[in-house]
This record gives structure tokens, C-alpha cells and sequence, in this order.
């Protein structure tokens, strides 16, 4: 490795190391004083509270990761840029695309690094805090299955739901039972689909069939449209499945082969599935958007400038992702352009900046 490619190495790791140890720490003190509450009326320890915080660390690492790299670039480059350090470098013949070896060597390896940590670490430790959250803190109990067949026991009543999309808040495959004081099936309700809308569970295709308890029979009734009763929540159901990013790729592929083979719309699971492999490259992409608008900025204003400039692309960088993953939930776009646009958005803007820099 040449000796401006170590200088460079350093400088830029430095101040990642800086730049993460200081979001990180902001990240514990507001989340400390925003759960403390939450921690103390459920009485339990500050010692639990700090575990809680311990096992979200490595989901915020990996989430801010890329802008961590991102303002060490743009750190080291504009401080190098202020020094005037970078025209002597042109001056002796060195291209701007010859300091960017060093620059990708750091964003490969750390694209790498946060690929492995989501699937390897990530998944068992924002489990675990989950769990601490559910039931420790919010005293509701914790069920978590990556199968399709969801059985509630409710107020005199058992509920049986084959499929439940957290996205739209809809199930499929419903079977309602309810029971009267000695336990005896007063009511049955099977249904295709049903949505959770302003408060209650409208079903769809319904089959009731209603003991009559002079006959001791039960009358059957069809009804297209259905509003029941039902003491649960789409929350509750949220808790009993296991999140996509409780599960690495192989879980979340096997388990979306598994719901398709049922029949079942499988679409924001597949979205989540191309951003975990999208995700990671937004590292790359963000360390050659730091070079350009560090290598632009000249002046004593040039870092700072730099900066706050690279902050609001990385912030317009997130937005963009996010809209476009909500077009892929809602089955707009396609999953794989859900996840990727973005990233192929901004890699032009990289691309063009850096020729602009040179």
C-alpha cells in the first residue's frame, strides 16, 4: 500500500471511529431517557434497561454506519482540500480517481462488514431486545412463529387466522369460536379474508353458523360483508410473527417460498429480502458522493460547508429509499426495483460529481 493510500486510510478511520462513538453515544442518552419510564413503572432495574440498550446497538451501527462514513470522507478530504493539499496532489500528477483507492478499499470492507453483522448479529440481538420490550417492559406475553397458523384464545372465544399481513393489516383464513358460560360452541365464523379498518374487523365471504338453543341446532347464514367482534388487535398479531429482521436471508427466503407456496401475497417480505443486500451498498455509493462534494469545496468554509451539504444528500438518500419501499409494500414497483432505484439514482449522482471534481 503507497504512503498516501496509509494516510489516508488513517485519516478517514479516525474519524469514522469519532464520528461513530459520538451518534452512538446520543443515540444511548436519548434512548435512556426516553425508556427509563417505561422501565421503572414496569419495575424493573437499571441494569435491564442498559441490557435493552446494549442489544439495539448493533441494528443503530449498521444503520448509521453509512453516514458515518460519509462525514469521515468528507472530513479528511475537506480538511485536505482546506490545506490546499489536494491541488498540490493534482499539481504532482495525482488524479482524484487515484485517492479513491483507498476510499473503496474502506467502503468495501465495511459494506462487508455491516452485510455480516445484519445477518449474523442483528437478527438474535434486536430478537432478544424485542422480547425485553414485550414482555418485560409491556407485560404482554411473547409468541413468535415463522409459520402461517396463528392460534388466540380470547374472552369465551378462539381465534384461528392461516395468514396475516402486517402491511395492510389483513388476514386470510379465519375461524372464529365462541363459547358460552359452560363452554359449549354457541357461534362459528369462517371467513376467506378480513381487514382491521377504524377500529374494528370487517371480513369478507363469511360462513356463520349460530346455535339455536331451542332446537340445539346451529342456522347457517352467508354474508359477503362481516363486522365482528374480536378482542385482539393487528399488534397482537404483529407480535406473534417473527420480523423480517429477526430473520437473516436464508430464514427470510425460506420463509417467503413457504407463504407463496400457500397461495399468500409475499410482496413487502420480498421487498425486505433485495433491501438487506441493497443496504450495505449504500456505503460505497455514499463514500464516492463524500469525495465529489469534498473535492469540490474549496476556502475556509469548505468543510463545514461540505458537511452540512453531505448530510442533506445522505437525508435525501434515506427519504428516496424509504418512498420507494413503500411503493414496493404497496406492490406499486416491483421488489427488486424497490429496493435498487435508489441506490442507481444516486451512483449517477456520484458518478457525475466526481467527473465535475476532476
Amino acid at each position: 500500500m503507497a504512503i498516501l493510500d496509509r494516510y489516508l486510510v488513517k485519516e478517514i478511520l479516525k474519524c469514522f471511529a469519532i464520528v461513530l462513538t459520538v451518534v452512538l453515544a446520543l443515540f444511548v442518552i436519548v434512548e435512556f431517557f426516553n425508556k427509563i419510564d417505561n422501565f421503572m413503572e414496569a419495575e424493573l432495574s437499571i441494569s435491564r434497561l442498559i441490557r435493552y440498550l446494549q442489544l439495539k446497538l448493533p441494528q443503530i451501527i449498521v444503520q448509521i454506519a453509512p453516514l458515518g462514513i460519509l462525514l469521515a470522507v468528507l472530513v479528511a478530504f475537506g480538511l485536505m482540500n482546506k490545506n490546499n493539499e489536494i491541488i498540490a496532489l493534482k499539481s504532482g500528477g495525482v488524479s482524484i480517481y487515484f485517492l479513491m483507492r483507498a476510499v473503496l478499499a474502506i467502503a468495501v470492507f465495511l459494506s462487508v462488514a455491516l452485510f455480516i453483522v445484519s445477518e449474523v448479529v442483528v437478527p438474535i440481538t434486536i430478537s432478544k431486545a424485542n422480547k425485553i420490550w414485550l414482555s418485560e417492559v409491556k407485560k404482554k406475553p411473547v409468541l413468535a412463529t415463522r409459520q402461517k397458523n396463528i392460534w388466540i384464545k380470547g374472552n369465551r372465544a378462539i381465534y384461528f387466522i392461516r395468514y396475516f399481513n402486517p402491511q395492510n393489516r389483513s388476514v386470510s383464513g379465519v375461524t372464529l369460536n365462541y363459547f358460552d358460560e359452560t363452554f359449549k360452541l354457541s357461534k362459528r365464523i369462517d371467513a376467506t379474508s378480513g381487514v382491521y379498518q377504524k377500529g374494528k374487523w370487517i371480513l369478507s365471504d363469511t360462513m356463520e353458523q349460530m346455535l339455536d338453543e331451542e332446537s340445539d341446532t346451529y342456522v347457517v347464514r352467508i354474508h359477503p360483508q362481516q363486522t365482528v367482534e374480536m378482542d385482539i388487535l393487528p399488534e397482537d398479531l404483529t407480535r406473534v410473527f417473527t420480523k423480517s429482521d429477526e430473520m437473516n436471508v436464508a430464514e427470510l427466503f425460506s420463509y417467503i417460498r413457504e407463504v407463496e407456496s400457500d397461495g399468500y401475497d409475499a410482496t413487502a417480505f420480498r421487498v425486505d429480502l433485495h433491501a438487506r443486500f441493497a443496504f450495505p451498498v449504500q456505503t460505497i455509493i455514499v463514500c464516492l458522493i463524500g469525495i465529489g462534494i469534498a473535492a469540490k469545496r474549496k476556502g475556509p468554509e469548505g468543510p463545514s460547508v461540505s458537511i452540512a451539504y453531505g448530510a442533506g444528500v445522505v437525508f435525501l438518500y434515506w427519504v428516496i429509499h424509504s418512498f420507494c419501499l413503500s411503493l414496493g409494500y404497496g406492490g406499486i414497483l416491483p421488489p427488486i426495483i424497490a429496493a435498487w432505484i435508489s441506490n442507481i439514482i444516486f451512483s449517477c449522482y456520484a458518478v457525475l460529481n466526481l467527473i465535475h471534481a476532476e
